[in-house]
């Protein structure tokens, strides 16, 4: 690294026209891989066969400090629609967690739908819970929720048609869609509102692009459906990664399994304020380098595709987080600075293309999959969007951070009881949060 900063000390001018010049081509490359996203990523959609017997579905929940909305969950796993006899679920309680485990206690539930509690242990993170649960799953197939989701009831049975109809055997998850509803009353309109689009883009546009083009993706911490063979064979989450999600998907294409995407959605509601968001999106790009780290040791397991997906997912997602706020900072000061003596900001034609086709991209990913997930997105929403992208950094920063000093400390979100706006718990999949009808987090990011 000392020899790296040395020579860039000493570069020439003209070798750092030629950095410039390749940094910049390599930000249009970005920019036309968003665009063919947009192009390919309309989900299918899925018939739902009616088999004469529906394989066994195991649903997890792990929860830790969520005595405030386990009565909520419990009432929505409730309402999904899937035999009962042919489903088995469990609430993963902390064994010190009394408060959580009493409030489920304290709620009626259908008799398939159990409290477990994981034994004491380290690391105390999610993953370690579900792995813990595993072993006690009696499922061919289990999905993952998380203690504020609003899954549709159509879920499983759509992701287990797809399983039966998956000739070649090789499909080992499906992740379903995951969309933000604000609350009712919500006091942070600004990061609901983004936090949402940003969500539409992902997941209505990004994930269902990569599975069109058959490259593997880091998988949503939630909704995701799994062959139980396949989990326990590659051995399941990794208890120590903060981002489980993001690095089973590609741990999945390294032992030769296919990933897709599904169609009904489960609805969240978002973080909140900064005070919640920042430590939620400080632990997903710590994770995301943790799962940078684990999967770049060996290059050759994932393959040309993989790396290729690797790449433009969770590296151009770190590296546009890093770069959001110091190149907002940079296009602004160029901006006051020249105005301030009279004259008109100097700028190279790739640098002006970079910025105003990254945001035209960032941009359109979101209208788009806003309109598909019926969230929405207008033209204030899209002048406010760069203060939000630079907050990333803020996030990128304090996640490095973190990882040299706590690199495994799990920051937890509070979730808060829900008031919805708009759509009853049943209809998820025909309301959106806004009485919108509705269409079809996190890893690539916009790009800056």
């Amino acid at each position: 690294m000392a020899g790296g900063v040395w020579i860039l000390g000493h570069a020439s001018a003209e070798t750092w026209r030629g950095l410039t010049a390749a940094t910049g081509l390599g930000f249009l490359f970005v920019v036309a891989w968003r665009c063919l996203l947009i192009v390919v990523g309309r989900r299918k959609a899925t018939e739902i066969a009616s088999p004469d017997l529906w394989p066994r579905y195991t649903i997890l929940a792990a929860l830790h400090d969520e005595a405030e909305v386990v009565g909520q969950l419990i009432q929505r796993l409730s309402a999904i629609d899937y035999p009962a006899d042919r489903l088995q679920g469990m609430l993963v309680l902390e064994a010190h967690d009394h408060a959580t485990r009493e409030a489920a206690l304290a709620v009626a539930r259908p008799v398939w739908l159990e409290v477990f509690d994981a034994p004491p242990g380290k690391p105390g993170t999610k993953p370690r819970a579900l792995n813990c649960a595993l072993p006690h799953a009696t499922g061919d197939l289990l999905t993952v929720y998380d203690a504020e989701d609003a899954p549709d009831p159509g879920q499983l049975k759509e992701a287990a048609s797809r399983f039966l109809a998956d000739a070649g055997g090789q499909l080992a998850c499906l992740q379903a869609p995951l969309r933000i509803r604000p609350a009712r009353g919500s006091r942070t309109p600004f990061i609901d509102r983004q936090f949402a689009a940003e969500y539409a883009s992902l997941f209505e546009i990004a994930l269902p692009g990569l599975t069109q083009m058959g490259l593997p993706f880091p998988l949503g911490g939630t909704s995701n459906h799994f062959r139980v063979d396949v989990l326990r064979a590659i051995g399941a989450w990794d208890s120590w990664n903060v981002t489980e999600d993001a690095d089973l998907g590609f741990r999945l294409w390294r032992n030769g399994w296919r990933m897709g995407v599904i169609s009904r959605p489960t609805w969240e509601t978002p973080p909140g304020d900064l005070h919640d968001w920042l430590p939620q999106r400080t632990r997903w790009l710590k994770g995301y380098m943790q799962t940078w780290g684990v999967h770049t040791r060996d290059l050759l397991g994932l393959g040309p595709r993989g790396l290729f997906a690797l790449i433009m997912t969770l590296g151009v997602g770190l590296a546009s987080a890093a770069l959001y706020g110091p190149t907002l900072c940079w296009v602004l000061a160029s901006v006051l600075v020249a105005g301030a003596a009279g004259l008109w900001p100097e700028t190279s034609s790739l640098a002006l293309s970079v910025l105003v086709l990254g945001a035209a991209a960032a941009w359109l990913s979101c209208i788009l999959g806003a309109r598909r997930a019926g969230v929405p997105y207008g033209p204030w929403d899209m002048i406010a969007a760069p203060a939000y992208w630079s907050l990333l950094s803020l996030a990128f920063t304090q996640a490095l951070w973190r990882l040299v000093v706590e690199p495994f400390a799990w920051d937890k979100t509070r979730h808060r009881r829900e008031v919805p706006a708009g759509a009853d718990h049943g209809a998820l999949d025909e309301t959106g949060p806004h009485g919108l009808s509705a269409g079809h987090v996190p890893a690539p990011e916009p790009v800056a």
